[in-house]
């Protein structure tokens, strides 16, 4: 299997669905964030979920965002863990921001930048994973590389589905224990683990 012995993070600009579109207008932008919030101060009122609830918030939201991406070929958790367990050549691109890549990211994951601009750290020849928090910006990521007939598969549920189905994250050669989510909205990190958000005011531009 081909992997990257460290971690490298490169700055990855992309943004959940709730911040859709690459040119919003400041009004737009705000509404939008102001939305988020509004969501995730009713998601602290919710009481603790189960781990099995959570996953089943995760796939029920990631099948939302799917219709923004629906000829995107996408790759379960436990299929992209059975690929590695077979000794599979798998190659997993992270779309998110590098405060994100910074807390955790997936085994051997190179960042979306690398991807784009390093043809020699990318076997074209392996399996390609694309993922986010939850498989949106991915998704978005895989559609527009596959323009370029590259092909890339996207995370189904993203990190959150990796650590609920029992993966493991890491933070640098390490085991971590510690998610960033982006938002509260999207704070379904399994118990023991620990969710890293922006401040608000950041989530209100997530294409700087």
């Amino acid at each position: 299997m081909t992997t990257v012995s460290s971690h490298k993070v490169i700055e990855s600009v992309n943004g959940a669905k709730l911040f859709k579109g690459t040119r919003m207008k400041p009004l737009c932008t705000l509404l939008a964030g102001l939305f988020g919030l509004i969501v995730s101060f009713s998601a602290w009122a919710e009481p603790e979920l189960s781990d099995a609830k959570k996953m089943e918030r995760v796939y029920q939201m990631y099948a939302g965002y799917r219709e923004d991406f629906p000829a995107v070929k996408e790759i379960s958790v436990t299929d992209a863990m059975g690929m590695i367990k077979d000794g599979q050549e798998v190659i997993f691109v992270d779309t998110r921001r590098t405060e994100e890549m910074e807390i955790s990211m997936l085994p051997g994951a190179i960042s979306k930048k690398m991807f784009l601009g390093d043809e020699k750290a990318v076997d074209r020849d392996s399996v390609i994973i694309g993922y986010c928090t939850i498989g949106y910006r991915s998704g978005i990521f895989a559609r527009d590389v596959a323009e370029n007939s590259t092909e890339i598969y996207n995370l189904k549920g993203g990190l959150l589905a990796w650590v609920l189905e029992g993966g493991t994250v890491y933070d640098r050669d390490s085991p971590a224990r510690r998610i960033h989510v982006y938002g509260d909205t999207w704070r379904f990190v399994p118990n023991g683990y620990e969710a890293i958000v922006f401040p608000f005011w950041k989530q209100f531009f997530p294409f700087q």
